[in-house]
């Protein structure tokens, strides 16, 4: 029986139906008239200059498709699976801070989105959501905690044994933020938690910080800047889930991060927020893929923004994808009809890409679908 609501599973399978189109950038204008400004501050700034927000969005751009023809591509299946779960399409909810700032039904809305579009949210452990009732909206849908380990290790193994009870199926440990990133805009413009809001997911303390100082304080005094690869067996072990190692630009990290025992790895650059100067996903997705050579999964996030960007990054390798700025548009703009709205034109117009390339399922899609002469690796 399918995890998902009722009518899940006609998103991954089936023919090309009329066209379904949705401007992201008209849909950021009015997410940003609905947030106000601290809040889209929050939600779309970066570190320094933000050229790598841009870079992250452009790298996939500089990636060609080369189509096959005469394949019969009268049905399509989006349908795959990430860490042994079926999901009815390759776009996942990447996790994202503080949704009630957006709506306020928050996470909620967002777990709700996600299961009707039948794929993963990865909750962020900076919620404003009590864990086990974002599991619940879920439905019985997968859902993924991320997580940091903080500098109280004793609170970090008692959020991550309430993962597990609670059902989630993975721990995506975040790792490229030892310390902030220098967020000019959130310094600029103040960006602090709203008085009203929690981090019910980590202490109070952490939550009367945020109001007082901003996230960046947050960072700074209560993630552990002391972990190393050594940590991911202690996190599996305590937890019994399979750990996503997210966060990972170089191929030698992610090869010594499934000798230490991760399930797999998400290539990210923390949506353009810690360093400036990192590189664009799309450019080293390929080093990662064949650095961990088919010993655990892969997945991306950063810039992904048409269903043809997941179309080049499964040709590359990745398993799937996750989305994170346009799910907050979606979900400023629409609550849970937004995020489920979202995603389903992911999906729906993900099919008419693999039609048009030639790739009737997700397991037709390799490098071969990619143009060689604009194509990374």
């Amino acid at each position: 029986m399918s995890p998902y609501p009722p009518g899940a599973e006609e998103l991954g399978r089936g023919p090309v139906l009329a066209p379904r189109d949705l401007d992201l950038d008209a849909l950021e204008r009015d997410a940003r008239a609905q947030l106000g400004e601290m809040a889209y501050a929050y939600y779309s700034g970066g570190a320094e200059d933000e050229r790598l927000i841009t870079e992250n969005v452009g790298a996939w751009r500089r990636i060609g498709l080369s189509p096959r023809v005469l394949v019969d591509v009268s049905e399509i299946s989006t349908t795959t699976t990430v860490l042994g779960e079926e999901v009815m399409h390759p776009v996942l909810v990447a996790p994202t801070a503080i949704h009630r700032m957006a709506t306020p039904d928050g996470e909620l809305a967002t777990a709700r989105g996600a299961a009707r579009a039948g794929t993963v949210m990865t909750l962020s452990s900076l919620s404003n959501t009590v864990l086990e009732e974002v599991a619940a909206a879920g439905g019985g849908a997968p859902q993924w905690m991320q997580i940091y380990v903080l500098r109280d290790r004793g609170r970090t193994k008692d959020m991550v044994e309430r993962v597990a009870a609670a059902g989630y199926k993975a721990l995506v440990l975040t790792v490229d933020a030892p310390v902030s990133g220098l967020r000019s805009r959130e310094i600029r413009g103040g960006v602090h938690l709203p008085g009203d809001l929690e981090l019910p997911n980590l202490a109070h303390a952490a939550a009367a910080r945020a109001q007082r100082d901003g996230f960046m304080a947050v960072v700074s005094r209560e993630f552990d800047p002391s972990i190393t690869f050594d940590d991911i067996g202690w996190l599996a072990e305590v937890s019994g889930l399979p750990v996503l190692i997210k966060g990972v630009a170089r191929g030698d990290d992610a090869a010594r991060s499934m000798e230490s025992g991760a399930a797999g790895v998400v290539v990210s650059n923390h949506g353009g927020r810690q360093l400036d100067d990192a590189p664009a996903t799309a450019d080293v997705l390929a080093e990662v893929v064949d650095a961990v050579a088919g010993s655990g999964e892969v997945f991306v996030d950063g810039g992904i923004r048409r269903p043809s960007d997941v179309v080049k990054a499964l040709g590359i390798g990745a398993q799937a994808v996750m989305v994170g700025r346009p799910v907050l548009w979606a979900l400023a703009t629409g609550g849970d009809d937004g995020v489920a709205g979202l995603l389903t034109w992911f999906a729906h117009e993900l099919r008419r890409t693999m039609a048009l390339c030639g790739t009737p399922s997700i397991q037709d899609i390799d490098r071969s679908v990619l143009d060689a002469s604009r194509s990374p690796g």
